[in-house]
């Protein structure tokens, strides 16, 4: 590794990789799973909406504890190159229209609705990555959790948010765990990734990038995959009830992110139901109001 890379801090105290030449390879955040990498540069594009950029996203085994893996890191940085699916790329396999994908005859990923109708012809929440699979899911030291068969291939924010984090797979056949833990209930030593939105701000792994509290928010302070969090429904309070992922700059300049919402019935990134942006006056901008990075 120290032939290949030179370890430097930055500002925010996380660990940047860069090679002999300088080139920068990827930024390590202490207590977080989320790595940030050079890859090749690629497009995420819904309707009007594109972000483009050459960072990729992977889990790390762990939480950064200060030491780079190299071998992970060199592994990490090869499967960039050949365009095996991050987590970004793993979010765009269920957007509308994305094709069904399958892996063992379970349908892991394609198109997700947000969740069935109710009497009120809004759509449900509740719909999280399990249901989504149509499997039930048994967690350690928490009773088995069976799908809903009305939610199959839906999922809402946080159980999108679930399943891209949690069950799919960051860097497929390393022989350990590349997904971050989940669990149904927050847990006090913020191991896993519980089920709710508020929940997943205040008990996740990882760190608070921006606190609540911050008014406004500045989104320049986000690294691309940190998670967002908005009061957007005025009908609950002043609790957190919505999260998505950050993207990154759009071709515009404005700060774009992804989630899954009753407005468009599934995850998106463009702009039906309120602008997908951080800034600006749209409804997603006056209720952004926290993040944290796994």
């Amino acid at each position: 590794m120290a032939n290949q890379a030179v370890v430097q801090r930055t500002r925010d105290q996380a660990t940047e990789i860069r090679d002999t030449g300088g080139k920068w390879l990827g930024t390590f955040t202490p207590g977080a799973y989320t790595v940030l990498l050079a890859g090749p540069r690629r497009s995420f594009s819904e309707g009007e909406a594109s972000v483009s950029h050459a960072k990729w996203v992977r889990a790390y085994p762990r939480p950064f504890a200060g030491t780079v893996d190299g071998q992970w890191l060199q592994r990490a940085l090869a499967a960039n190159q050949a365009r095996v699916p991050d987590v970004l790329a793993i979010a765009m396999q269920y957007i509308r229209g994305a094709p069904a994908k399958h892996e063992g005859g379970l349908q892991i990923a394609g198109d997700a609705h947000y969740g069935p109708k109710g009497p009120d012809g809004k759509r449900l929440e509740r719909s999280d990555f399990n249901d989504y699979l149509g499997i039930t899911w048994t967690y350690p030291d928490e009773p088995p959790d069976p799908p809903e068969a009305k939610r199959l291939h839906c999922l809402d924010c946080s159980g999108y948010m679930r399943m891209i984090w949690g069950f799919r797979h960051h860097l497929p056949g390393a022989g350990y765990r590349d997904q971050v833990p989940l669990s149904r209930s927050s847990r006090l030593d913020r191991t896993t990734i519980p089920r709710r939105s508020f929940q997943i701000f205040k008990s996740a792994p990882g760190i608070v990038v921006l606190p609540r509290g911050t008014a406004p928010p500045d989104p320049s302070r986000l690294q691309i995959g940190d998670l967002v969090f908005f009061d957007a429904d005025p009908d609950d309070g002043p609790r957190i009830d919505h999260l998505g992922m950050y993207l990154g700059r759009d071709l515009d300049g404005r700060h774009r992110f992804i989630s899954s919402r009753k407005t468009r019935n599934g995850p998106t990134l463009a702009d039906t139901g309120g602008p997908s942006l951080l800034d600006g006056t749209g409804l997603y901008a006056r209720s952004f109001c926290a993040a944290r990075r796994l």
